[in-house]
Order: C-alpha cells, then sequence, then structure tokens
C-alpha cells in the first residue's frame, strides 16, 4: 500500500481474521506432522542468518512471504521440543488450550504491574494459584486468603533471585536495602541443584564464595546433617545464613532431597528454606504421587512450573510465599506516577511488587485454559502415562547386561550408562542425536557419563518409547562394533 493520507498501515481486523486462521492451521498442520521432523536441528552456526536480508525492509510485505519463510528459513532452525522423540532436559509442553489462552493475552494487549491497570489479570492470577494450591495438594500456608500466596514468575531461575531477596530482606531486617548487601550472608544447596541458585546469589550481589554446597547421599540427595554443620560452623564464624534452596526433582538425576529433615534444620536456625519443585512438583496432581510434597509444611518458598509438565506453554512458573511481607518488602518501589487508590487503599494485589520487572503479561489466561480444559482428571492421566512409561523402560534398561541404571526413578526421568564406559556412552550420545531419531542429553554423576531420558512429551505414547529404547541397543551394538 501506498503512502497517502488515508494509508494507517495496520493489519485490518479483516486482513487478522484471514491470516489469523491461517496460522491457527499452519500450528495445526505442525502438530500433525511434528512426529515427521529430526528432532534436533540440522543447522550450523550461522545458517539462519545467511538465509535472511541483511537490511529491514522499507516497504511492508505481504503475510503469505512470512508464511513462506516460515517454511523455508525458520523450520530448519528449529529443535522439536514438541516433538515425541523429544527426551533431553525436561519436558517444555504446549497444549491447544494453552496456545489459545496466548493468544487471547496477546490479543488483548494487557499490561498487568498493578490491580488497576487490569482487575481481571490480577484477580485470575490470584485465583487461578489458588486453584493449583488445591490441585497439588499443597499447605494452606501457600493460599491468597492468608498471609502468604502465589504469583506467576516466568521461570524457575526467577523464583529462585525473589526467593534470595526475600531471605535476604528477613534476615537483615531490610537493611540490605537500605544499605546494601551484608557481606555475613551465606546460601546454601547442593551440587546437584540448578544452576540458577548460583546466578541468584551472583545477581543479588552476594557473590559465589557465599554460596555452600551442602553433600549430598547415595541417591543425590541432600544430607541434612551436613547442612546443620555446615550452618553450625558458618554462625561461629560471624556469618548470617540467609537461604537453603532445596530440590524436589534435581535436573540432572531427578534426586528429592529430604525436605521435612531440612525444615526442620531451617527453622531451628531461622534459615529461609526455597523448595524448587519445577518439573517434579506437578506429579502432585496424582494423589499417589504427593510424597514430591512431603515436608513442604516447613517451606518459606515453593515453586513449580506449569510450562513443563502440565501443558501450559513457556513461560509459566507458579511461585508461593508463605509470608508475602519479606518479599513485597525486598521488591516494592511506589514512584508517583504509579500511585493510586485501589493501591494505597490496601485491599488489592499489586504483583510488580512480586517479581524484579516492573511489567508483566497476563499469563493466568493459558494457565486458566489449559486447567479448564484437562481438569484434574486429564493431567493426571498424562502424568500417570509418563511415569508408567519411564517405570517400564528402567525395567527394560535394568534387565539388560549392557546397561545399568545409575540413578532411582521415582517419576519420568531414566539415567543409565553403557557399561563400556565414558567414552562408549558419548558416542551413542552424539550418534543419536545426529540422527535425527531421537534426543537425549547427559549429565555426570560420580564423576561418570550418564545418558538422561525424560519422559514427558504430550505426544509421547509407549510405541515412540519402545522405540527409542530400540534405537539405543542398536546404536551401542553399532559403537562398539566399530
Amino acid at each position: 500500500m501506498g503512502e497517502g493520507e488515508g494509508t494507517t498501515y495496520h493489519m485490518t481486523p479483516d486482513e487478522f481474521r484471514r491470516w489469523g486462521a491461517e496460522a491457527v492451521e499452519w500450528v495445526a498442520r505442525y502438530m500433525e506432522r511434528v512426529e515427521e521432523f529430526p528432532v534436533l536441528s540440522r543447522s550450523a552456526p550461522g545458517d539462519i542468518r545467511r538465509s535472511l536480508p541483511p537490511h529491514p525492509p522499507d516497504r511492508g510485505e505481504p503475510f503469505d512471504a512470512i508464511f513462506r519463510d516460515l517454511d523455508e528459513v525458520i523450520m530448519p532452525g528449529i529443535t522439536h521440543w514438541q516433538s515425541p522423540r523429544f527426551f533431553g532436559y525436561f519436558p517444555a509442553n504446549v497444549s491447544g488450550p494453552s496456545i489459545l489462552g496466548e493468544l487471547l493475552s496477546a490479543g488483548l494487549g494487557v499490561q498487568g504491574m498493578l490491580w488497576s491497570t487490569s482487575p481481571a489479570c490480577t484477580e485470575l492470577e490470584t485465583h487461578v494459584l489458588d486453584w493449583l494450591v488445591e490441585l497439588f495438594g499443597l499447605p494452606e500456608r501457600f493460599l491468597s486468603s492468608g498471609a502468604g500466596g502465589g504469583v506467576i514468575q516466568d521461570s524457575a531461575s526467577s523464583a529462585a533471585l525473589c526467593a534470595l531477596l526475600a531471605a535476604r530482606e528477613r534476615a537483615t531486617e531490610g537493611a540490605s536495602n537500605r544499605r546494601g548487601v551484608d557481606r555475613r550472608l551465606t546460601v546454601y544447596t547442593t551440587s546437584q541443584a540448578h544452576s540458577s541458585i548460583e546466578k541468584a546469589v551472583r545477581v543479588a550481589g552476594l557473590g559465589s564464595e557465599a554460596l555452600r554446597l551442602v553433600g549430598v547421599d547415595e541417591r543425590y540427595s541432600m544430607r541434612p546433617q551436613d547442612l546443620e554443620r555446615a550452618l553450625e560452623e558458618d554462625i561461629r564464624s560471624g556469618h548470617l545464613p540467609c537461604l537453603v534452596s532445596a530440590t524436589v526433582g534435581t535436573t540432572s538425576s531427578n534426586a528429592i532431597d529430604p525436605i521435612a529433615a531440612i525444615g526442620e534444620v531451617c527453622q531451628r536456625h531461622g534459615v529461609w528454606l526455597h523448595v524448587d519443585s519445577a518439573m517434579s512438583g506437578v506429579a502432585a496432581v496424582c494423589p499417589e504421587l504427593r510424597f514430591v510434597n512431603d515436608g513442604l509444611e516447613a517451606a518459606d518458598s515453593y515453586c513449580v512450573n506449569p510450562h513443563k509438565w502440565m501443558f501450559v506453554n513457556f513461560d509459566c512458573d507458579a511461585f508461593y510465599v508463605a509470608d508475602r511481607a519479606a518479599l513485597v518488602g525486598a521488591l516494592s518501589i511506589l514512584p508517583e506516577y504509579l500511585r493510586n487508590t485501589a493501591t494505597e487503599s490496601g485491599a488489592v494485589i499489586d504483583y510488580r511488587d512480586w517479581q524484579i520487572p516492573l511489567g508483566r503479561r497476563f499469563r493466568a489466561l493459558k494457565l486458566w485454559a489449559t486447567v479448564r480444559h484437562y481438569g484434574a482428571e486429564g493431567l493426571r492421566h498424562h502424568v500417570r502415562k509418563h511415569v508408567r512409561m519411564a517405570a517400564q523402560l528402567a525395567e527394560q534398561v535394568a534387565a539388560d547386561g549392557d546397561f545399568e541404571l545409575v540413578a532411582p526413578v521415582p517419576l519420568n526421568l531414566v539415567c543409565f550408562r553403557h557399561r563400556a564406559g565414558d567414552e562408549v556412552n558419548q558416542r551413542i550420545l552424539d550418534r543419536l542425536n545426529s540422527s535425527g531419531e531421537l534426543f537425549l542429553t547427559h549429565t555426570r554423576l560420580d564423576g561418570a557419563l550418564v545418558l538422561r531420558m525424560s519422559i514427558g512429551a504430550a505426544a509421547t505414547e509407549p510405541r515412540h518409547v519402545e522405540e527409542a529404547w530400540n534405537a539405543i541397543r542398536r546404536v551401542a551394538a553399532e559403537v562398539q562394533g566399530g
């Protein structure tokens, strides 16, 4: 369209209707054929950029050109996280209702920093996070009706940082915000915890030297007695312990720290306990798997990611605090331009005070849509299916003379290795991933290279796990055969 007085350059509602329908159709076709693609992208570094114009267009382009480049330029650079043969990392699922919820959120374009900037954005979030407390059987102290409550963060990494800031606030009685970081502060976790804990320690200004790595047992779980010893030694040395971060379902091995015993130690020493249950916490939707909640009554904060195993697309982390006062105290700043009657009444929640950035998206819509579509029954069906498939694979690995299980399989992650050693395992991993048949990742446990098979993609069925195990055994034989 040429430049002129009547030109707006906007996409009209009718054009949006047409291309929106085409976009939904494109995604639906992708869902239907995702299994056909090599799981891992075959692109080499720089391939995508070389396929793109060096300069932005001066004149707008028709949307069908964007769809064409989506197929020809973008798709070759996609690693297909939604493939039923994606067994790496932890799942990052999407689902129809979640995608539609995201679309509605984008269409509304809400900036939900304050209750007053869209009451529904805040109140739906508060309500649906209270739903999750019931759905997962979490302690009632995390409900918004009391001193605590929940908020949607972008990720468990942000949840860990917010927990640390709240813990720092409580330990120093607010002095860190007024005078700067107290160099006596110390933080405790294990070598098996997510790297986001150390990152949070750095971002919060404590520095990596403030982080203490507590010993683990033969199941890669934190030793409460080692934690207590570390706390007592630091207190005697004049340090100020502020946070213990425990994990339910570590990334490396799905290890579960003994939260109840850790909680007792934390309460004796007045230290904030944060529990990271990013992937595994979703298992609590099934009553028989609620061992993942053991000890949570002692937690000061807790997080679980619906964007991993609950079919809500990234990003959506549910972060809870038992008492929101320290969190709000650490993060609340109210400039004149944000003052409003509702906030000053004290009758509303302003989630800007519960997170690092000021602005926030209407993430609750996709969570609400997903819970309403599946219901507890549907979510339980899929979690149970994934746990069952992992248990069956673990039995096959244990029965195979060439492979060995190297960690317990409480849920949906199977950690195993070929008995021939690290070099063989690395060659198996590399050959499998380069083939496009499936995608695995690795870790190191007790210094040994270990293959990880995470079973949790929305589209994964028993045949995909069986085919993957057959491929692993076939490639292992090929590698050993030269």
